[in-house]
């Protein structure tokens, strides 16, 4: 199918995955503030946007984003505004009690969206993909195929890394939860940590 080195490249899945980041953090801070749900479907949604992010480069689109400043400008203020507006929420919005569930009007399907956006609207992701899949296609027979089988494995890879990281954490959370104004600090940890994100992906620096 076009692909070199295929064992080293799921080894160096492993090790991307293990690596702390801005998905690891936003994961974690949705399981420990709201649980296990919260934290699955969230993890979903950012498993999701590595897909997107593998499409993207397969078709070429990616390029845009490397070769542009103002491309890569835009999207970044974009990924930069939502993730400060998560935490503005976060710290101002009414305090909901810790539970196995996320608060009201927060279903599965915008828990997945969020985390999607989280993912996509991060420029450093796209150019990370854009550097991370070539060396392991064969010029001579690769094409967007290959780089799709290997986003997949990618996105299995930290499927699974993620999928534990909400076991570990919401477990943590069952542990706050009994303990009295463990809401009210999770929703500020929340929001300071939404905001930091925020400001890490706005002046990362672009390389």
């Amino acid at each position: 199918m076009g692909i070199e080195h295929y064992p080293a490249f799921v080894a160096a899945c492993l090790l991307m995955n293990l690596a702390p980041g801005a998905d690891t953090l936003y994961i974690l801070t949705r399981s420990v503030a709201q649980g296990r749900r919260a934290g699955l479907w969230s993890a979903l949604g950012i498993s999701a946007g590595c897909l997107v992010h593998t499409t993207l480069a397969a078709l070429g689109l990616s390029l845009l984003l490397a070769a542009s400043a103002w491309a890569f400008t835009a999207v970044k203020i974009a990924g930069a505004a939502y993730l400060v507006w998560l935490g503005v929420t976060a710290l101002i919005g009414k305090r909901q009690p810790l539970s196995g569930s996320a608060p009201p009007g927060q279903s599965a399907r915008v828990l997945f969206l969020q985390g999607l956006a989280t993912n996509v609207l991060n420029p450093k992701v796209a150019l990370f993909f854009l550097a991370f899949l070539p060396p392991f296609v064969d010029p001579a027979t690769g094409g967007p195929v290959s780089f799709l089988l290997l986003g997949l494995t990618f996105f299995t890879t930290g499927s699974v890394y993620s999928l534990a990281l909400v076991a570990v954490s919401a477990g943590f959370s069952a542990f706050l939860r009994r303990r009295p104004g463990a809401a009210a600090w999770m929703n500020r940890g929340s929001g300071l940590v939404f905001l930091g994100l925020g400001a890490a992906v706005l002046f990362g620096e672009r390389k």
